[in-house]
């Protein structure tokens, strides 16, 4: 099960420089929010944060503004900040949007490989971040999983030369994967996905743009279509708002 007061694993040394501390503050604070050490609904305020990081209040101020603009936490006038919650529909909603934009993400990272843009260690690389979360551990390490998930699809939207999407489809990872990181843990079949990123990262390797593309699609339909189903038991259990 979820355990949501521990600060995520692999707390990276604090920096000096104003900016690099800026952009810690933002990493610590996105990667606390994302595994669920700061819950959804959940408030916090500049004080306590740069009590926690060390660090003072204006790089964590400064973080803020930007997890705002990434739609994580939500600033309240005189009340403090909250971190976002994310409704089943907002889900349904980024999902489609995944489904626009990482299938063609895909593709572009294809094409490049067959025009000889990528190299053979990045290859192997993404390739290693498709089936890197062990198949046989019971219960599977939704942590590890969520990391390695995401690990990979960076990977694949490195890969194909676009920043400008690569860094929207990243935000919408983000989004998606902590929802599924708080409701929908139990429903991981680790074997299932490494598949299906195996198979992203063969049709990308092979320079195949359609099937990359059709790979990602599906990869992302199959989540879509868990969550369509959970969707139907939102108002019967309660465990989260449909809307």
């Amino acid at each position: 099960m979820v355990t949501a007061n521990k600060p995520p694993a692999g707390t990276t040394a604090k920096p000096k420089e104003k900016a690099s501390l800026t952009e810690y503050a933002y990493e610590q604070l996105k990667d606390r929010i994302l595994a669920l050490h700061f819950l959804p609904g959940q408030y916090l305020n500049e004080a306590s944060l740069s009590e926690q990081l060390e660090i003072g209040r204006t790089p964590i101020h400064q973080a803020l503004q930007r997890l705002k603009e990434e739609g994580l936490v939500e600033i309240l006038p005189r009340k403090g900040i909250i971190v976002q919650p994310d409704s089943l529909g907002e889900i349904v909603n980024i999902l489609d949007s995944r489904l626009t934009v990482e299938p063609q993400l895909a593709q572009f990272a294809a094409q490049r490989v067959s025009e000889g843009k990528v190299t053979e260690a990045e290859i192997a690389e993404m390739k290693e971040l498709a089936d890197a979360t062990p198949e046989e551990t019971q219960p599977p390490d939704i942590a590890l999983f969520s990391s390695n998930d995401r690990k990979f699809h960076v990977a694949v939207a490195t890969l194909s030369g676009n920043p400008v999407m690569a860094g929207f489809a990243r935000k919408l990872h983000e989004r998606s994967s902590r929802f599924w990181y708080l409701n929908m843990w139990q429903t991981i079949d680790v074997a299932a996905s490494n598949t299906q990123h195996l198979d992203i990262a063969e049709a990308i390797a092979q320079g195949d743009e359609s099937g990359a593309n059709e790979k990602m699609h599906a990869h992302i339909l199959s989540l879509r279509k868990r969550l369509k189903q959970l969707e139907a038991l939102a108002g019967v259990h309660g465990r989260f708002p449909a809307q």
